[in-house]
């Protein structure tokens, strides 16, 4: 006798197959959702997760299978037609228009906002508001999308798929750049949406997210579905395994020798977005940088790295002043930057893994103004076997890799620059558990070898394993500093909400 179905399953996904060229990114691949659950959806990088989630939301199309909504069979070729169903999706890498602003985003395609021959403004801000302040965005509707932080962003995602009135959102990493107060109003809202019988498929690496906001989670290794499990009688260990193929020790930091010589020093600096920010990083130690979003974490990069104008204070490396005027100056004074969004301020998607990864030392593999190609080919071979890079070939689009792969390519680039100072911004969002680990081993090897790094992270847990201090920003001053073995993540929390220095915070 069959299996008798005593939860009405409203989405169904089976036999689901899709290769690009002669690598498959899914090989039968099935899964299904219930009316009103949190399904997680997981996998090591490359496993198939976002490959499947974009199948379901008409952005990609499946060579095989079958996909069913509310049992029947259905063709979704196109988003407008995933719309049509009640399918939404935020992805982890966003879909916005930057140059459109918040509202235009939100009603752009939007069948529920029906179209006029003339812009009503006063009509966009109506039916916009209510889903922005529902997701805790106060930002202006008429507030372009590029002027938004990454986090800002995806909130602004959130909110268009629940302008659509989905009743399946699908949400691929939608904490990846969020700090944990954002994170905690994102759960409530979910726990909402299920309320009103609204199923959402969860994909995302953090293991704390999955068993306190799922019910249950399917794991897919290689393309192909490994099982799915009950979050609240299984355990990380297990679906660890499920997703490796093999128990994965979670390495402990390696202790460190006491830090070296002051490597870059900040006095009063100010820009647009900071205000007086002082601290120095010493080589040999990782500073950690911690904040909400829009706090001024991402902005002390770009100011660093001659990205945003520097406006009072200064800066000195190695005891020697420093104003950096681009990031061309920036690289040749020995500064590297590792940026939040690794698609729209890193990588150029459209080339090589051996072209991102070679781009900051073009001028060392070139003679007489000619690139030596096999010099750079073997330049890029020492630095990914240190990563681990899982790449078919260097000469792929960097596109066709999976996001932590992406992103060790762009920390290729800056091995192979080698800066004394290197700031990292979020390195781990939206990579997975094993992808992490192998990053946070370079920290600490960069730090061993002298290297100062300037490590932002939207993880708590994920600084006070990394940093040996931490400074916490809000609304771009610095609030709080900590010895990262004293800190806790609720003192940390406290001073990022805290718009007031506290005594002594900015000495």
């Amino acid at each position: 006798m069959g299996e008798v179905k005593t939860v009405s399953e409203i989405l169904q996904a089976e036999g689901i197959t899709k290769h690009y060229g002669g690598v498959y990114a899914l090989k039968g691949a099935s899964f299904s959702l219930r009316a009103g659950e949190v399904h997680a959806l997981m996998g090591e990088n490359g496993a198939g997760k976002s490959t499947l989630a974009r199948i379901l939301a008409g952005s990609a199309r499946a060579d095989g299978g079958t996909v069913r909504v509310h049992g029947e069979p259905v063709e979704i070729a196109s988003p407008l037609d995933a719309q049509r169903l009640g399918i939404g999706i935020i992805y982890q890498e966003l879909d916005l228009f930057p140059n459109l602003t918040a509202g235009e985003n939100i009603v752009i395609g939007n069948l529920h906002f029906p179209e006029g021959r003339v812009v009503d403004f006063r009509r966009i801000e109506d039916f916009c508001r209510p889903f922005l302040r529902q997701v805790g965005l106060t930002c202006a509707i008429a507030t372009p999308a590029a002027a938004l932080s990454i986090g800002q962003m995806q909130l602004l995602a959130i909110a268009r798929a629940l302008s659509m009135d989905a009743r399946i959102i699908l949400m691929d990493e939608p904490t990846s750049a969020l700090f944990d107060d954002a994170a905690e109003r994102l759960f409530r809202l979910i726990a909402g949406l299920r309320e009103r019988g609204v199923s959402i498929v969860y994909v995302s690496h953090k293991m704390e997210e999955i068993f306190r906001v799922c019910d249950r989670a399917t794991v897919l290794r290689d393309g192909e579905t490994i099982g799915t499990v009950e979050t609240q009688s299984s355990s990380v260990d297990e679906v660890i395994r499920m997703m490796v193929g093999r128990e994965l020790r979670i390495m402990a930091r390696a202790g460190r020798r006491a830090a070296g010589d002051v490597a870059l020093k900040a006095e009063n600096l100010s820009t647009a977005k900071l205000k007086s920010v002082s601290f120095e990083v010493r080589r040999g130690e990782v500073l950690g940088i911690a904040g909400l979003v829009g706090s001024g974490r991402s902005e002390l990069g770009a100011a660093l790295f001659g990205i945003d104008r520097i406006t009072g204070g200064t800066l000195r490396i190695a005891g020697r002043p420093y104003a950096p005027g681009s990031p061309r100056a920036a690289m040749s004074a020995g500064v590297g930057l590792l940026p939040e969004d690794r698609r729209l301020q890193g990588l150029m998607m459209r080339m090589s893994v051996l072209e991102n990864a070679t781009l900051a030392v073009l001028p060392r593999l070139s003679r007489l103004g000619f690139l030596r190609m096999g010099q750079e080919a073997a330049s890029l071979g020492p630095v990914a076997r240190r990563l681990a890079l899982d790449c078919p070939w260097v000469t792929a689009p960097v596109s066709q890799l999976s996001g932590g792969n992406q992103q060790k390519v762009l920390l290729a680039r800056w091995l192979l620059l080698n800066p004394d100072v290197l700031f990292l911004d979020d390195p781990t969002r939206g990579i997975d558990i094993g992808a992490k680990q192998d990053i946070y081993r370079l920290i600490d090897e960069l730090a061993a070898e002298g290297k100062a790094i300037v490590l932002v992270s939207s993880e708590l847990p994920e600084l006070l394993h990394c940093a040996d201090r931490i400074l916490v920003l809000n609304e771009g001053r610095i609030t709080a500093r900590y010895d990262a073995r004293e800190a806790t993540q609720e003192m940390i929390l406290s001073a990022a909400t805290t718009a007031v220095p506290s005594p002594g915070a900015q000495r």
